[in-house]
This record gives structure tokens, C-alpha cells and sequence, in this order.
């Protein structure tokens, strides 16, 4: 390889997870890809090794500290971007069934290109924006988990991600550093879609701070819900 991958699995081995070499050669295939798209089209402001690893890589696969992944679960990840967190957890974890959901085409085009370069299987990205695509019966309530990196406050995430959310099932929005006000802020928003906090999980890494908010599913999502596309970030619940 010609990465030292040295500080991504002693990081990884902090949590209890090991990558084989065919899979940390996946990450670096991806890493690649990444690279080169990025020359053509926006798709990280983060572009050194180092720091895709730390701010990219380790921080989408930081969700197994949270909750456990070596089942065959099903998940939607919304406002994937360029794949995070759901391809750094689909070659971590083989046996996840993975959508990758984004509303941009382009964007959609390079996870395609990584997800048949990498030869994964049960993944597909999806073109479409959630308020659109959590209303399709085939997505609707359909996944044990939900996960989005997205960049929104969590009474309008939770509007876009409780839908696709079985009963049962949970949603985790990675949250940056302390939340808590933002979390109490969403409560209504969140009971209203069918949720109910579980725990917000923080997490220290080198010099980042990752919170993760869990939030279980226990009633099924109204039909009002998700609002038309624009209403659920112009006018949080």
C-alpha cells in the first residue's frame, strides 16, 4: 500500500474493529477516487490523507461505538455527500444493506463509480431529495437505522430521517462537539415524527469531538410528514 494506514487501525482497534488488507485497500482505492473527483466537482473542502482519514473515514466508522453493527442491518444514510458515513461503513462492516441517499446527481454518479470500483454489494446511492424520497412506499419505514452527517439543526434533520425509520429501528444524527440545547430544542420536533431520544453518546478523538444522538423509533411517522420539499429547513417543527 502505498498509505500508512498505521493511525486509522490503531484508532479502529480502540473500538474493537479490525479491517483485513482487502479492505483497508478498499479505503485506499476510495481515497483515491475521492481525490481525483474532487478536482472536477466539490465534493470535500478536506483533501490530505491524514485528515480525510481523521475527519472522514475514522469519524463515519465511530458509529459502531455506539451501536452495534455485525448483524445484517439495513440502512439509509441521507445527505451522504461523497459517502460518508455509509461507504467507510459498508467496507468496515460487509453484511450492512446500505442506501446512500443525496440530492445531487453528480454526486450520486461518483458514489456509483466507487461503490462498482470497490465491487461492494447490497449498496445503491440513490438521486432524490429526502422530503421526496421518504415519502416512496419502498423507502418509507423501511430501515433499522437512519444515519446523516448532514449539516441542519435536529428538529429539521429528524423531519427528513424519522421516515424512512422502522418501528423499532433508530435514528443517529452525528452532531459536532456539545448539543445539548439543540437536542432539547428539537424534543417537541422529534415526539411529533414518532421518536423519542434515547442518548446523546459523546465521543473524544485525537483533537475531535463527536456526539451522536440516538433517537428510537416508537410510533409510526404521520402521513403530514416529511412537509414539501424546503419547508422542513425553512420552518423547523
Amino acid at each position: 500500500m502505498k498509505y500508512d494506514f498505521t493511525h486509522f487501525t490503531d484508532e479502529l482497534s480502540k473500538i474493537k474493529c479490525t479491517l483485513n488488507n482487502s479492505q483497508l485497500e478498499q479505503f485506499e482505492l476510495y481515497y483515491d477516487m475521492l481525490i481525483e473527483k474532487n478536482k472536477v466537482m466539490n465534493l470535500t473542502a478536506i483533501t490530505d490523507f491524514d485528515e480525510v482519514i481523521e475527519k472522514h473515514f475514522l469519524d463515519s466508522l465511530f458509529l459502531c461505538h455506539t451501536i452495534d453493527l455485525n448483524a445484517e442491518k439495513s440502512i439509509v444514510d441521507v445527505g451522504t455527500g461523497a459517502g460518508f458515513p455509509g461507504i467507510p461503513l459498508k467496507i468496515a462492516f460487509p453484511e450492512l444493506k446500505i442506501t446512500l441517499l443525496d440530492s445531487l446527481n453528480k454526486r450520486v454518479g461518483f458514489l456509483n463509480e466507487v461503490i462498482e470500483a470497490l465491487e461492494l454489494k447490497d449498496i445503491e446511492a440513490v438521486h432524490g431529495r429526502a422530503e421526496d424520497i421518504a415519502r416512496d412506499k419502498e423507502h418509507r419505514a423501511a430501515y433499522d437505522i437512519c444515519v446523516s452527517r448532514a449539516v441542519a439543526n435536529l428538529s429539521t434533520l429528524s423531519e427528513y430521517c424519522l421516515p424512512f425509520v422502522k418501528m423499532g429501528g433508530c435514528f443517529v444524527s452525528y452532531k459536532s462537539g456539545e448539543c445539548e440545547s439543540e437536542v432539547a430544542d428539537a424534543k417537541s420536533a422529534i415526539y411529533l415524527l414518532g421518536g423519542k431520544l434515547n442518548r446523546i453518546e459523546q465521543f473524544g478523538y485525537s483533537d475531535n469531538h463527536r456526539s451522536f444522538v440516538i433517537i428510537d423509533k416508537v410510533m409510526n411517522t404521520s402521513n403530514k410528514y416529511p412537509r414539501k420539499a424546503g419547508l422542513p429547513s425553512k420552518k423547523p417543527l
